[in-house]
This record gives C-alpha cells, structure tokens and sequence, in this order.
C-alpha cells in the first residue's frame, strides 16, 4: 500500500518515525518506512537505530555520500509498495490524521502534495534568512498553490505512484544542492498526471544558519542554470530564469554582474546579519545569477 521513505542528514528522526509507525498502524494498512543517513556519520544516528526495532522499519546509514537526490532515488529503487511517500528527517508532523488524510486520496491521483510550514517563531536570529524566505515566500496556502499546480510541487510531503516516479527520478548527475523539485515537477508535468494539492502540512525542524542558507543558495543557482541549459526545466518554472531571459534579451546581464560584484559585501553583510532583508536576498539572488551566467542561456 504506502512505502514512506526517509531521507536523513545528521538529524534524529526517530520522533518523526515513531509518529508515522502510529498513525500508519492505526489506520491498518500495509506499509514500510524506509529511512537512509547519507553518511553524515552523525553521534545522532544512535537514536535512529532505534528505528529498525519497530515494525516495518528500517533505518540504513551509508558509508558514502551520495548527496539528497540520489538518496531519495535509492529509497524509491528499495521501496516495495505502489504508493510513495516522501518526507524528509527533519520534518515535524502537525497532525493526528496526516497518514489517513493522504490515503483518502491515493486512489484517485498519481501525485498529491500536503505543503510545508515554517514555525511562527524564528528559532534564532541567525536562522532568520532561511526562516523568513520559507515563512513569507515559500509557505504557500492551498488556494495558493492550486493556481499553480506544478510550479507549486515540492518533495519533501509528497505522496506519489511509484511506477509515476521511476519515470523521471531525481537528476543523480547533478552533485550540487539546489532545485531537485524545480527539474523533477518539470519532468512530471510533461506527463499528463493527476496532481492533487491537499492541506495536510509538515513544518521544517532543521533551519540553516544564514551563512549555511547563503552557501546552499549559490549553489542552487547554479544548479539552476544548468538544469535550464540542458533542457531539464522550463522558464515557466522559475522566474528567475524568465527575469534572466528579459536581461539577455536587452543585453544588460553583464553591467547588472559588474554592479553585483561592487556591491556583494554589503549585500552578504545584511543578509548574515541578525535581521536580513528579503529585497536584498533577491536583489543578491539576481546579481549572482547574473554573474554565473553562460552565454547559452538565451532565448
């Protein structure tokens, strides 16, 4: 019936899978919870052992990093059931009925999506840059979300038909964090699927440091430019990549490179300090994307 797979990085999820086991044994279905460390060989994987002495539970920890995509591919390659359910370790569930609220809809569609929440409070002021983009652009309402069905996929809080999800996986080829649900959402919306998006929301546990969040995000950017120079997502799909095509097309990409590079220390200044600003973030996000960019991506 349901194989949820957990992917896990230096976090402890036995919480989170002692709450599915729950839930998942009081609805009565068949299922397995598949969870894999990606060789963090964290102090805390003490605590996930004691995943495997629950039933229809295994936890797994990898000698070799393999990076998140793979690691998800890897569980969905072990999984045994129809129906996957991807939840990342450092999800936090919210609700009583999340197992059975999924399982109403499963028959009827091939993806459905739960969304994702950031806590109301910001754990720590050096937190603040990943809290406040999940909080205030990330954290989509369902009716929200609907207006974009696909744009608005992500992966951590998605149930989906296995037989649907092998056909496109995760980009393994790809070693860089960033845009694992941009390239996979893309590829699936090519498929004519049934997409559902349901209220049934994770909140994020595992905030990173501003200076963390800055590292993953120029990372991610490059990812992005790749993914969209091989033909793995479309302009449609991100709006950074629309904006960068308008600057390629009146050709000011490099004067906007060359007036980031001047003022990158400010802009990383604000945005690992004890109150970063969104508009710089982007203002930041543009600039270095812009400064990376090859000449390839035009329209």
């Amino acid at each position: 019936m349901l194989s949820i797979l957990i992917p896990i990085y230096n976090y402890n999820a036995y919480p989170l899978v002692l709450e599915l086991h729950k839930q998942c044994m009081e609805c009565a279905i068949d299922f397995e919870i598949l969870c894999q460390d990606d060789a963090s060989y964290s102090e805390l994987n003490l605590e996930n052992e004691k995943i495997n002495s629950l039933s229809n539970c295994n936890f797994t920890e990898l000698k070799v990093n393999i990076a998140h995509r793979q690691n998800r591919n890897f569980l969905a390659n072990k999984a045994k059931y129809e129906n996957l359910l991807f939840i990342d370790g450092d999800s936090i569930l919210i609700r009583s009925n999340y197992i059975s609220s999924y399982i109403s809809w499963l028959t009827n569609f091939d993806i459905v999506y739960g969304g994702r929440l950031h806590p109301e409070i910001c754990p720590s002021n050096n937190q603040k840059l990943r809290w406040k983009y999940g909080r205030f652009i990330e954290d989509k309402s369902l009716k929200n979300r609907n207006l974009a069905p696909f744009q608005s996929l992500l992966f951590n809080n998605t149930a989906i038909k296995k037989d649907c999800f092998d056909k496109v996986k995760f980009d393994a080829h790809l070693t860089k964090y960033g845009h694992d649900d941009t390239q996979l959402s893309c590829q699936l919306s090519l498929l004519n699927l049934k997409l559902k998006h349901i209220d049934n929301p994770v909140e994020h546990g595992d905030i990173d440091s501003n200076t963390a969040y800055l590292k993953k995000s120029k990372s991610s950017l490059k990812n992005l430019i790749v993914l969209f120079e091989e033909g793995k997502i479309k302009k449609e799909f991100s709006r950074l990549i629309s904006l960068l095509l308008v600057l390629n097309k009146f050709n000011i990409t490099r004067l906007i490179s060359k007036i980031y590079k001047k003022i990158e220390g400010f802009l990383i200044t604000n945005l690992k300090g004890e109150n970063p600003n969104l508009l710089i973030y982007n203002i930041f996000r543009i600039g270095y994307l812009c400064s990376i960019s090859s000449k390839k991506t035009t329209n």
